[in-house]
């Protein structure tokens, strides 16, 4: 059975990992850069990946926000589209889960 008291201190530790990692990546992108033209293209391509770092980051903390909200209502455990259980080792592999695996698949397809 899921310790939900741990897993809801992992998410809020994970949760303070990602925002400590978005603000990092906000202020490398806010930084304005080289003036030379060749180094400040190269600097374009490396902002375009911290871009969708920054996407993947709060992607992920938004899913970890909704999961400590489950936790507070008691939905925690329970897939969002089907209702049924999700299985254990699901969630621990990936404790911000909203979806059993069946309904995970489908969603991909």
């Amino acid at each position: 059975m899921i310790n939900l008291e741990k897993t809801k201190e992992h998410l809020e530790a994970r949760l303070i990992e990602l925002t400590e990692k978005a603000s990092e990546i906000d202020q490398a992108l806010r930084d304005p850069g080289s003036a030379d033209w060749e180094e400040h293209a190269t600097e374009s391509e490396g902002d375009e990946v911290l871009e969708d770092m920054g996407k993947a980051v709060v992607d992920e903390i938004t899913q970890i926000n909704t999961a400590l909200q489950r936790i507070e209502i008691g939905t925690y455990g329970e897939c969002t589209r089907c209702g049924e259980t999700i299985d254990e080792k699901r969630l621990k592999a990936l404790p911000f889960t909203a979806n059993c695996l069946d309904c995970a698949r489908e969603a991909e397809a």
